[in-house]
Parts: structure tokens; sequence; C-alpha cells
């Protein structure tokens, strides 16, 4: 930062000069380096500040109108705010907006419409899916039935054997979305299958939201019961989380949020994501999105160039899953590792069926959201593909990460995330 630009940060440095440096140091760290978690982004100056505003100060139980405390006047001028923008981007009939994050959310969305034991068919975690959709180390997979679906050999999913799947078990819900699959699902199959086995919808778009909101990719509001999303990932909000569903479904999904799994919502958060969907509501919202998919797509083209395996056969969003192992004779964990020494930040992650252990799998997930945020497009992305197959194809020469990220900081440089905050 500059001497110009300390006041931003002054209480903070005299009130705890500990906490100071770690944010100087993380302002340094996200400005030098490529964030290319598929799951993060970077908000604007104006989220940052909402995030920070004196709305953290308020308790707010219960709902616009209908609170469990007083003085409520711009709490709710917020949340319908936020609600009110969020249906124009995604259509749905009924918005809440007060889930702490996505995992919340998909919680809250199970206990308004299942009870305990009911049967969820959702997709495997190392073919894609999330923890929330059923992995036995969580909490929603103590209290329900998962049974998973996979994706085919070519990376497909095959929805006659999906099919097969429901009407055999006979599910409550069918559940769509993923954290690490990378092809554009069949919205309308899916909705199908659950009316013909008189399933309850529901797909969990917190990877894509941005993708739907900016138009880039289908929108699937219109066909599913209820739809759960994070606020953060591509919609480049703060961190929390979203549901919509068919109005059917708006008292129970109300009530399983309040007073059912939450108490008080963030408010700041609130604020803080009318903001974002305010900005998702502008033409270059669109832009960013389309260039998201580009990127995307570059990203994939350059990486098998070098030899790397593409999982799933492609990408129609905004990430890669590859298969480092196979390719180039790397676990996850040692590609993340050294991916990071030269300043690029991902995360290792399993492939489908992957024969090695979640904290040592045989693929790396990379996202490019983050990078198209800072204006990178197509050229940019080329160099980046270089830098990951420098990196990860000379582990072990130092010499020769040290030179990478001297590019990578140089790329960086290029593109700053905050002015304000040098």
């Amino acid at each position: 930062m500059t001497k110009n630009n300390m006041s931003y940060f002054l209480n903070l440095k005299k009130q705890d000069p500990r906490v100071y440096k770690s944010v100087l140091g993380e302002i340094k760290r996200q400005q030098e380096g490529l964030e290319m978690i598929a799951s993060e982004n970077y908000v604007s100056a104006a989220v940052l500040e909402a995030l920070g505003t004196v709305f953290t100060n308020k308790y707010s139980e219960g709902y616009p109108g209908k609170r469990y405390y007083g003085g409520q006047e711009f709490t709710d001028v917020i949340e319908e705010l936020a609600i009110k923008r969020a249906k124009k981007l995604f259509g749905a009939e009924h918005i809440n907006v007060q889930p702490l994050s996505g995992a919340p959310a998909n919680m809250i969305a199970y206990s308004a419409v299942l009870k305990p034991g009911d049967k969820i068919l959702g997709m495997d975690l190392s073919h894609g899916g999330h923890l929330t959709h059923g992995h036995p180390v969580t909490l929603s997979a103590k209290i329900y039935n998962f049974i998973r679906y996979k994706t085919t050999p070519d990376g497909k999913i095959n929805y006659k054997e999906l099919e097969k799947i429901a009407i055999k078990e006979k599910p409550k819900m069918i559940l769509a979305g993923f954290s690490a699959y990378t092809r554009q699902l069949d919205y309308k199959k899916f909705s199908a299958i659950a009316k013909k086995v008189r399933a309850i919808s529901m797909i969990d778009i917190a990877h894509i939201a941005g993708l739907i909101a900016g138009k880039a990719i289908p929108n699937p509001v219109p066909y599913f019961d209820i739809v759960t999303t994070t606020t953060h990932k591509t919609l480049r909000g703060p961190r929390g989380g979203m549901i919509m569903c068919k109005k059917g479904f708006a008292k129970a999904i109300d009530k399983a949020a309040f007073p059912g799994f939450q108490g008080g919502p963030h408010m700041n958060n609130i604020a803080a994501l009318s903001v974002a969907l305010g900005e998702a509501l502008e033409p270059s919202f669109k832009k960013y999105a389309k260039q998201i998919i580009k990127n995307a797509k570059i990203l994939e083209q350059e990486l098998r160039k070098y030899g790397f395996k593409i999982m799933f056969g492609g990408t129609d969003n905004h990430m890669v899953l590859l298969n480092v192992f196979s390719s180039k004779g790397v676990t996850g964990k040692e590609a993340e590792v050294v991916l990071d020494k030269i300043g690029i930040t991902i995360n290792k992650n399993m492939i489908p069926d992957d024969p090695r252990h979640p904290m040592d799998p045989s693929g790396i997930r990379i996202g490019v959201p983050a990078a198209t945020t800072r204006g990178m497009k197509e050229k940019e992305i080329k160099l980046i593909a270089q830098y990951i197959n420098d990196a990860i194809s000379n582990h072990k020469n130092n010499k020769t990460l040290k030179q990478v990220n001297k590019e990578v900081k140089k790329l960086c440089k290029k593109f700053p995330i905050y002015k304000n905050l040098k």
C-alpha cells in the first residue's frame, strides 16, 4: 500500500498490528499471484465497503416486515432490494437470501421438504459432486439416505441410467449440480425424470450462478422445484447463499431457514449481496460471463497441447479438471504445492473413481473467474497455461520455478485488483 492509501486501515493498524500485517500480506499475495481456484473470485471495492458497514451490528431475525427485533427500517430495504434484483436475474418465483453459505442453503432446502431417512439421488463426489450432496463425512448423509449416480467413462451423464436408478430407488429428491463437473447439464431431462418418479427436483448452481446471471449458459430455474447457490464464486458477491424455489415451496423454505436452521441473518453480507446483484444486472457483467467461457475453453485447449489429460472430455463452464498423475507423473497435492511456489493458486481434486486418497488425489481443478475479473483474456490465459506446464514439468527445478514466478508477478502487475489497495 502507498502512504496515501494507509488511512483505509488506520484504525486496524492502531488497534491490532498483527491482524493488520496479515491483511497487508494477503493483499500482496492476491495482487502478485493468480487465484485460479474455481470457487474463488474478487469482489468489487463497493462490495468490500458494504461488508464493512454498520449493518454488521444489527440483529434481524425474521423477514422484511416480520422481524423479531425493532429498528429494521433499513435492513428491510436492503433485503427486499437483494430479493428484487435476484428475481430479475434468475426469474425465480420466490427467493430467500438469508443462508449463510452454500452448505447451509442445501441443509435448509433438504430439511424444508424431506424427513430424516428420505432418499436423495445425487452426484458422486469423485465424479464432480459436492460434499453436501451426500458424502458420508457430512451431517446431511447422517440424516438422509443418499444414492449416487456417476458419469460415463467419457465424462457424460447417462440420463437413461439415471432414470433406471430413480425408478428402482424411488428417491424423494433428485439432486443436480456439482463442484468439479465441467459439462453442461440437461435440465429438462433431470426435471422429466423427477416428475416421472414423483420426486422433488433440486439443483445446486453454486459454481455457475454467475454464468447463468450473465446469460452465458442456460438458466435452470424454470425446470427445478428448488435451486440453491452460493453468492460468491462466478456471481462475484460476498460469501453467502440463496435459495430459489417455486411458490409452492416458499413457506417451507423460509420456515426451514428461520427459525428452523439459522438465527439472525448477516445483514452486512446481504447489503454486500445487494450491491453484487446490482452489478450483475449491468451489461458489463454479461461480457464478463461470456469471457469466462472463452477463457476456460482456451485453458482447456492449451493444457491439452501440453499433454495434460482433461477430465470429462473438456469444459462447458468456468473450470477444467486435470488428471496430473497419469499425464505428468505428479499427484494433485504435489501439483498444488509446486504451483503455489510460482504464485498460481489451485486446488487438488479427485477424479472419477480416483484410486488415490482425497488428500493426495490424482487431479487438480483450475478455474478462470478471478483471472477474468482482473481483465485477463485469451492471450493471458495462454501464458498461464504455459506457466502451469513449465512448473509441473519442472517441479524439482527450483531455478526454473523462480523464473516462472517472476513471469507470474510480471503478468499480475499489469492487472491490478484493487487500485486503492496497492
